[in-house]
C-alpha cells in the first residue's frame, strides 16, 4: 500500500489514502510521555478497526523546545509548510512563558496557518470524577475564533516609547484620558473573521443535528467589538442559513415556544451570564460561538465540569488544514515521569480520525477510555478522586485502553 498525503478535493472534502502520512509535534514538558501513549492508542484502534488494511504513517515535525534545539527557531517555517502540505497534523502541549520571552507558539500556529476555528467538544465520560451533580447533562461544542481579539498580540509595554506614542495619539487626538504608565493592547474583531467562525458553528450544528447555536459576547460593554460579533453572527445566520435557522425571539413569537423540526435556534448570551447558565442549565446549550478570549475561558471552564483539561480534546481548523491538539499545558514538573493523563491528546486523535472519516477507530477509542476509567485503572489525577481506584502510569493507561478497544 502506498504512503501518501491527505489532500483536499475541489468540493472541500478530504481524499484520505489507506496509509496517510500525518505530521505530529511531540510537545514540550510532558509532551513526549503523553504523545507516546496517545500514538499507541491511535495505532491500536486503527489496527483493531481495519485489521491492517489501513494505518497511519507518522511524520515528526518540530516546534517549541525541540524545534529550537534542532533549528534555532521555536516555530520553523519547514514545520508550517509540512503541515500545510499534509492537510492534517496533531500536536502535544508547547511552552509559552508568562509575561516575557517568546510569543505563544500555539497562537502563532493558528494565525500563520489561518486556523480560524478552535473547536472544543465537551462531553461527560461516565465514571470520570466531576464537581457537577449532573455532569451527564453537559454536551457542548465551543467554536472559538482563533485569529484576532486580544490574542492578536498587538500590545505595547508600559512606559515604552511605542506605548507613549499610542497614548499621545489616544489622549490628544481621540479625546480619551489614559494614565501615562499604561500598557496598551488592541482588540480587533472583524466582519470576515466573525462571519466565517459563526458559519462554521452553524454548519456543524446542521450536520450533527444540534438544536441551538449560542453567540457568547460581552457586547453590553464592548459594543463595537463584541457587540458587533453578536450582530454579524445573526447576519451570517440569515445570509447563509436562512431556511435552517430561527432566532430565539421567533421561537416564541412565531412557533409558540415549540422548536420546529429541522430548525436550529440562534441565540445570544452575555459572557458572564453564560458562565452561570452552563452550570445551572447546561442542557439548554449545544454549540457556542464566541470571540477568542471568551472561548478560551468558557472551554476551560466547561472542561472542569466534566473532569478537567486532561479529558478535553481540541482542534484548530481552517479552510486549508487542521491541527488537533492537547488543550492543557506542558506541566514541566512531571516531564519524563510517565505520570500524566494522556486522554486530551488521545481524544484529540479521535477527533482527528472523525475529521478524516475514519469513524470506526474513533468510536473504539472513546469506548476504550470509558471502559478503562470505569474499571478504576487510571492515572494519578483521576486516581486521587476515584474511591478504590488503582493508580497506573501514563503508558500503562494507554495499554489498558488498547486492551479495552474491543
Amino acid at each position: 500500500m502506498n504512503k501518501t498525503k491527505i489532500t483536499k478535493k475541489s468540493d472541500g472534502n478530504l481524499d484520505v489514502p489507506d496509509i496517510p502520512v500525518i505530521p505530529f509535534i511531540e510537545g514540550d514538558g510532558i509532551g513526549p510521555d503523553i504523545w507516546h501513549a496517545s500514538k499507541m492508542v491511535m495505532d491500536g484502534a486503527v489496527q483493531a478497526a481495519y485489521d491492517g488494511n489501513r494505518k497511519i504513517e507518522w511524520l515528526e515535525v518540530f516546534a517549541g523546545e525541540k524545534g529550537f534545539e534542532k533549528t534555532g527557531d521555536w516555530l520553523p517555517e519547514s514545520t508550517l509548510k509540512t503541515i500545510q502540505e499534509h492537510v492534517i497534523a496533531i500536536k502535544g502541549p508547547l511552552t509559552t512563558p508568562v509575561g516575557k520571552g517568546i510569543r505563544s507558539i500555539n497562537v502563532s500556529i493558528r494565525q500563520k496557518l489561518d486556523l480560524f476555528a478552535c473547536v472544543r467538544p465537551v462531553v461527560y465520560i461516565d465514571s470520570v470524577p466531576s464537581p457537577m451533580k449532573y455532569p451527564e447533562k453537559i454536551n457542548m461544542v465551543v467554536f472559538r475564533e482563533n485569529t484576532e481579539d486580544l490574542y492578536a498580540g498587538i500590545e505595547w509595554e508600559s512606559e515604552s516609547e511605542a506605548a507613549q506614542r499610542v497614548l499621545s495619539f489616544l489622549n490628544n487626538e481621540m479625546g480619551v484620558s489614559l494614565p501615562s504608565d499604561a500598557g496598551i493592547g488592541i482588540k480587533p474583531i472583524s466582519v470576515k473573521n466573525t462571519k466565517r467562525l459563526v458559519a462554521s458553528a452553524i454548519s456543524y450544528a446542521i450536520v450533527h443535528g444540534c438544536p441551538s447555536v449560542t453567540l457568547m459576547h460581552k457586547g453590553n460593554i464592548m459594543k463595537f467589538t463584541e457587540g458587533a460579533f453578536r450582530r454579524w453572527g445573526y447576519e451570517v445566520a440569515q445570509e447563509r442559513f436562512g431556511e435552517s435557522v430561527i432566532t430565539e425571539d421567533e421561537l416564541y413569537t412565531t412557533y409558540g415556544g415549540v422548536q420546529a423540526e429541522g430548525k436550529i435556534v440562534i441565540k445570544d448570551r452575555i459572557a458572564d451570564m453564560l458562565f452561570q447558565q452552563v452550570l445551572l442549565r447546561p442542557e439548554e446549550y449545544h454549540v457556542i460561538a464566541t470571540p477568542n478570549l471568551n472561548g478560551d475561558y468558557i472551554s476551560d471552564a466547561l472542561a472542569a465540569q466534566v473532569g478537567g483539561l486532561g479529558m478535553a480534546p481540541g482542534a484548530n481548523i481552517g479552510d486549508d488544514c487542521a491541527v488537533f491538539e492537547a488543550t492543557h499545558g506542558t506541566a514541566p514538573k512531571y516531564a519524563g515521569m510517565d505520570k500524566v493523563n494522556p486522554s486530551s491528546v488521545i481524544l484529540s486523535g479521535a477527533m482527528m480520525l472523525d475529521y478524516m472519516g475514519w469513524k470506526e477507530p474513533s468510536a473504539l477509542i472513546r469506548e476504550g477510555i470509558k471502559k478503562t476509567i470505569k474499571a478504576g485503572t487510571v492515572t494519578y489525577d483521576l486516581a486521587r478522586q476515584i474511591k478504590s481506584a488503582k493508580e497506573i502510569k501514563c503508558s500503562e493507561f494507554a495499554e489498558k485502553i488498547i486492551e479495552n478497544l474491543n
